[in-house]
């Protein structure tokens, strides 16, 4: 057991992979500053007593980010640049066994992230699990209101790595956002492996619909964003509350991974082509102007030509807001690699992601040149090259469109503006301040 040494106060954050990492280092962040601990989100080596590394064990890429980071301290470590390396998450909970004999320099590692076990393993005290150190620009926040996940996909390694689906109480979850409000975020980003199976695994009951009416019923929370609603078992009493709240965004963050029923059985995904489409279009019809995101996934074991064009005829027929493009990786003690053969040669797999994103782009491109000319509500999020820089609700943080506005004036971050669309490209709008919002 690695123990706290007195001399150890300052502290250097690490966070690989997903958002859900991000809000648990936020947390750990908090612990150790309510303990007289210097604590910093940094991407970069400086010198610190300790670092903590957040790893990320989704796909092989991500692996070998994280891989690449713990080289990376250990060489700081030995010149002198890092006094002790802990490692934990999600690449860890997995690997640890493996890991500890291939890099014995790591001081101390720890699976899935528990304050407790972390306290313990530094002989510190645990304390308050709402609280966190909001490492965002301050006006936003992720809000992760589950762990796990009782999916059985083929192709994904969540379940074997983070364990079964288990939601976080309604009012843990309110308290925990009501104390983000207070030190001044003003959207929420709420995040789980699934938000469709919010509170199946309580009562047999989706819960998100109550969950969503609490958050956006906080003073000074003006948005509330949802992301990742599998098509399987979908609240579709959400898209109604998007309708009639206008703090929720008009935002659906949906992966449909694939189309074709074929594939789709393949990647054990309980649903098909008739009943994604129900769902696409009562969002279509329910909230004019909805932005959809998806995720596709290409390469399955299995996926013909034919499946892979008429998923490029879906994508044209539907034209989502925007869309993402994984490759499929065979990962160990899945579904897919027991029972497959990786047998579509990695070529072809980017041939077709190639393809897809092609195919995205002229889209995305034809969606935002037709919103020259509108009126936008705009959150601002930084100024950047005598520009400010924000988002409509139909842009998420990181993963979508940013405005780029002209405006003499400069609101601060997190501040609300009217904006007119004058330019556009695939990726990017340009616009000019009309009026700052109260």
């Amino acid at each position: 057991m690695f123990l706290l040494m007195e001399k150890f106060k300052t502290a250097n954050l690490i966070t690989m992979g997903c958002s859900k990492n991000l809000v648990d280092s936020e947390k750990l962040a908090w612990q150790l500053q309510q303990q007289g601990w210097k604590a910093e989100h940094e991407t970069e080596i400086w010198s610190y007593d300790i670092v903590f590394l957040n790893t990320c064990g989704f796909i092989n890429d991500a692996k070998e980010e994280s891989i690449e980071m713990m080289l990376d301290l250990v060489a700081a470590k030995s010149a002198g640049k890092v006094g002790k390396i802990v490692v934990f998450g999600c690449l860890v909970e997995r690997y640890g066994e493996q890991l500890k004999q291939e890099i014995p320099e790591i001081d101390a590692w720890l699976g899935n992230y528990s304050t407790p076990l972390m306290m313990r393993l530094l002989n510190l005290e645990a304390m308050n699990e709402e609280q966190r150190i909001n490492s965002s620009f301050g006006h936003y926040a992720f809000l992760k209101i589950a762990e796990g996940c009782d999916r059985k996909c083929s192709y994904c390694a969540i379940p074997l790595i983070k364990g079964k689906y288990i939601s976080r109480p309604v009012d843990a979850v309110v308290k925990e956002a009501e104390i983000l409000a207070s030190e001044g975020v003003r959207e929420l980003l709420v995040i789980a492996q699934d938000l469709s199976f919010y509170g199946l695994d309580v009562d047999g009951k989706n819960h998100l619909p109550e969950l969503v009416h609490k958050l956006t019923a906080i003073e000074g929370i003006e948005w509330v964003r949802l992301h990742y609603l599998y098509p399987n078992a979908f609240p579709t009493e959400i898209l109604d509350m998007m309708r009639n709240n206008s703090k929720l965004c008009a935002y659906l963050d949906i992966p449909l991974q694939h189309i074709s029923d074929s594939v789709l059985k393949k990647m054990r995904r309980a649903t098909n082509r008739r009943q994604t489409e129900i769902i696409l279009q009562a969002a279509r019809e329910k909230v004019p102007g909805i932005a959809l995101r998806t995720t596709m996934l290409v390469g399955h074991p299995g996926e013909t030509e034919a499946d892979f064009q008429e998923l490029m005829e879906f994508v044209e027929k539907w034209k989502f807001d925007r869309l993402g493009v994984f490759t499929y990786s065979e990962e160990e003690g899945t579904f897919g690699a027991s029972r497959f053969d990786d047998s579509i040669p990695e070529a072809v797999k980017q041939e077709r992601a190639e393809a897809l994103m092609d195919l995205q782009e002229h889209i995305s491109l034809e969606l935002n040149q037709a919103r020259v000319g509108n009126h936008l509500k705009v959150i601002i999020d930084r100024r950047e090259g005598g520009m400010l820089v924000g988002r409509s609700q139909y842009d998420s943080v990181e993963v979508d469109n940013e405005i780029f506005i002209h405006s003499d004036q400069n609101p601060e971050p997190g501040t609300f503006c009217e904006i007119e669309i004058s330019a556009a490209t695939a990726h990017e709008l340009e616009g000019k301040l009309i009026k700052i919002l109260p």
